[in-house]
Formats: C-alpha cells, sequence, structure tokens
C-alpha cells in the first residue's frame, strides 16, 4: 500500500493542489496514477498518461512561473471530488475560473475533468 491510498480523497486533491501552487513537479505527479487522464467536461481526453500529465504541466509551470490556483469551494461526495478553483497566470494576468473534477481510484487521481 502507498502513502497516498491512507489519504481521503479531499487530502489527495489538496496535496495535488499545493504542489501545484509551489510548482513543484514531482510531488504534483506523486498524487496522479500512472494512467491518469485530463479533459474537458463532456468533452475528449486531452492529456493521457503520467508521463504526458508531466510534460504538459513542465511546459505550464515554465510559461507561468507565478501561476496560482486559489480553492474557492470544495464538494467530496465518495471517491469524486469537485473544487471551484480561481486561477491567476500571473500578477496582472490571465485569469478565470475552472471546476476540476477528479475522480480517484486507488488512492491516487486517476482523471480531471474541467468546466471552463
Amino acid at each position: 500500500m502507498n502513502a497516498a491510498a491512507t489519504l481521503s480523497p479531499a487530502q489527495v486533491v489538496q496535496g495535488q493542489l499545493d504542489a501545484y501552487n509551489a510548482q513543484d513537479l514531482d510531488a504534483f505527479c506523486a498524487f496522479y496514477a500512472d494512467d491518469a487522464v485530463l479533459g474537458s467536461y463532456n468533452g475528449p481526453v486531452a492529456t493521457e498518461g503520467l508521463a504526458a500529465i508531466r510534460e504538459r504541466h513542465a511546459q505550464l509551470f515554465a510559461e507561468f512561473p507565478r501561476n496560482t490556483a486559489e480553492l474557492k469551494h470544495r464538494i467530496v461526495i465518495g471517491s469524486n471530488v469537485i473544487d471551484h478553483e480561481f486561477v491567476t497566470r500571473s500578477p496582472g494576468g490571465e485569469t478565470f475560473h475552472v471546476a476540476a473534477i477528479y475522480t480517484l481510484a486507488g488512492g491516487k487521481i486517476a482523471r480531471v475533468d474541467f468546466v471552463k
């Protein structure tokens, strides 16, 4: 059993959000399953597998080194966590609201669907 399996779904999602905001790529990726996918809600999968998720976020962190996501509200239902986040790409830069719908399996994030 891995350490993530002992965390609640909310703790897993909060851990990856904290790592995202710290732009700690290794810590961020540690919360994702090897076969995790990212997609748009009711849309196609955009990123498939942990290696692709790592690559996507390495580029994001390089392009927006002061990017942050502020948690506005969280709903936890079983192994699903829905976060309303306010993202700021850089001070004075682009901002937007997003709903991230996390599906967990085996103590890790298996899928994230984004509503923007």
